[in-house]
């Protein structure tokens, strides 16, 4: 019997998959839907996880069109490293880029209880992967670098793909740099603060290593433009308001950099 897949945003069943202990009728059932189910939606394999099952079991579909059914899987040896463009039933008509491994081995009971012994490799490597993931209720959402998953997320609030060109981070380490500047402007002005309390010759000490570290400063706000504008050319859709707040942000710090230098000049 064909069973409706589960599909986000309905939460998966439970946090781990529950092992079978019965081999009896009701599993065999299950095991026979989740073929009908593959091959009603034309995919490669199935975790009971995505029919709504608690059960630890998961279909993959060979090459030639029969079926490996394993129960209670669990990998036990795994090698090398692959990354490809991958999808799953639960995020209809999305995908991201995912590292798994690139060879795998899974220990697994058939439909007897026997201990089998199933090795694979490349894009089936990957797919198994993907079904064991539902196993631990959870999705290649968790495999993801930081930077996908972010465009994923905003894949899914627009409810499909957005491309690399059309992704706009709301983080980008120009901001790092930034926020860097504006500590040591800080760090600077309180530097001219305590100058205040110095006697003429320890002022004018103070005043040469405020004089070159405003040249640090300086060179990193330059620094931060160019990043910038390296940074916001990856991503093609918001060039245009980055670059804009790129050059106010440099004008900003440059302004409270000259105001504190001019402070620290005549008054220091």
């Amino acid at each position: 019997m064909v069973r409706q897949i589960v599909t986000y945003p309905t939460p998966l069943s439970v946090e781990y998959g529950i092992a079978v202990r019965n081999f009896d009728e009701s599993l065999f059932s299950l095991i026979e839907d989740l073929k009908d189910t593959i091959n009603e939606n034309n995919l490669q394999a199935l975790a009971a996880f995505q029919i709504g099952s608690y059960f630890n079991v998961i279909v993959l579909k060979n090459e030639d069109g029969s079926f490996t059914e394993l129960i209670n899987p669990r990998m036990i040896a795994h090698s090398g490293e692959i990354e490809s463009q991958e999808t799953t039933a639960y995020y209809p008509n999305l995908s991201a880029k995912v590292k798994r491994f690139a060879k795998i081995s899974v220990i697994y009971q058939d439909r007897e209880a026997n201990q089998q012994v199933l090795h694979l490799e490349g894009e089936r490597a990957a797919t198994l992967q993907r079904k064991l993931d539902y196993n631990f209720g959870a999705t290649f959402l968790a495999k993801l670098s930081k930077e996908e998953r972010a465009r994923f997320e905003q894949s899914l609030e627009f409810g499909s793909n957005v491309g690399y060109d059309n992704y706009c981070p709301t983080t980008f380490f120009k901001d790092k740099i930034l926020k860097f500047v504006n500590i040591s402007i800080a760090l600077l002005f309180g530097v001219f603060l305590l100058s205040l309390f110095q006697d003429n010759e320890t002022a004018q000490i103070w005043w040469r290593y405020e004089l070159g570290a405003s040249y640090v400063i300086a060179g990193l706000i330059v620094v931060y433009v160019g990043y910038g504008k390296y940074e916001s050319t990856k991503y093609k859709s918001c060039t245009s308001c980055q670059i804009g707040n790129l050059i106010g942000s440099a004008a900003i710090a440059f302004v409270k950099l000259s105001i504190v230098m001019m402070l620290a000049y005549f008054f220091g």
